[in-house]
């Protein structure tokens, strides 16, 4: 296990509370992150995919970065995705969290054209570290299911020689285990920090050298997923990671960001968590009540909030 990463341990993909109105909520969103920073998580991973990021414009994405900020949460434990096709918006996005105070940022590559060139890419990223000029650490976000345009190793090592100590790190929600423990193997040595997306795969990429996680299912499953971290190469460390495995199975046995937003509803008694922005659409009530049965199957009872 990699001791002394930038966000080491359990960092939640932090879901992206609404308002009736479909405006972001930044007070319930506050109350989350600090649940979950008082149940288990060592970071919190904002704006990315279970957070809705690319349902929000650049002004919202400030405005949760700020938000959350003015709110108390430090912003040392935040991971903003900042990510986006266009360069001069994920350019302003992460001199923004760097401003803040942020220590890293997420970035998926720039998504929409299809089958770039690896140079292209290095092009790319490569515009947003000059422009950044060091202020932040950037992570690297691999999602081909949902982008369409890998992080692969050979980018990697352009980048990670190119610009040192600048490029720090890359999450892999491939959900292929092979290509995670690749960037290990290439990169951790030399101090780059490797996350999985799949909270199946904590205790085996801990064991290998990886640094911890950042998932979708840590916004209910943080206290399992830090006895994972904790206990990484013991029997209690596995016996805890085969619950973490039947909770991130519950949890996408339904669509992912409704399906959490009615566990975190159920949680808090509160139904306005279950607002999602279109065109996700809410659970419907069987649907809602199926998830909770198999949630509650795993035998993790959630804090209260």
């Amino acid at each position: 296990m990699m001791t002394d990463a930038i966000f080491g341990g359990v960092n939640a993909a932090v879901l992206t509370p609404m308002h009736a109105d479909l405006s972001v909520d930044l007070d319930r969103m506050a109350a989350h992150c600090r649940w979950l920073l008082a149940n288990g998580c060592n970071g919190l991973g904002i704006l990315g995919t279970t957070g809705e990021a690319n349902s929000l414009g650049v002004a919202e994405r400030i405005a949760v970065m700020e938000g959350l900020v003015e709110r108390g949460i430090p912003a040392d434990v935040l991971l903003p995705g900042t990510g986006t096709p266009a360069l001069t918006d994920t350019v302003l996005l992460t001199r923004r969290a760097a401003e803040l105070g942020c220590r890293g940022a997420l970035l998926l590559p720039p998504f929409f054209y299809k089958n770039p060139s690896e140079d292209g890419l290095v092009a790319y990223f490569s515009e947003v570290a000059q422009r950044i000029g060091g202020a932040i650490r950037l992570f690297l976000y691999h999602f081909p299911a949902q982008s369409a345009v890998p992080v692969t190793v050979p980018m990697l090592a352009r980048l990670h020689h190119a610009f040192p100590g600048v490029f720090k790190g890359v999450k892999d929600s491939s959900g292929d285990f092979a290509n995670t423990s690749a960037y290990v193997e290439a990169f951790a040595a030399d101090g780059f920090e490797v996350y999985c997306g799949d909270d199946a795969a904590l205790q085996a990429l801990l064991r290998i050298g990886g640094a911890g996680c950042i998932t979708a299912a840590s916004n209910v499953g943080s206290a399992v997923s830090a006895r994972v971290y904790a206990n990484w190469n013991s029997a209690e460390g596995a016996a805890a990671q085969v619950t973490l495995a039947a909770i991130r199975k519950a949890v996408t046995s339904a669509p992912l960001i409704p399906g959490l937003k009615s566990l975190i509803a159920r949680n808090t008694g509160d139904s306005a968590w279950t607002t999602v922005r279109p065109p996700h659409l809410p659970l419907a009530a069987d649907a809602a009540a199926r998830l909770a049965a198999a949630f509650d199957a795993c035998g993790l009872t959630l804090a209260a909030a």
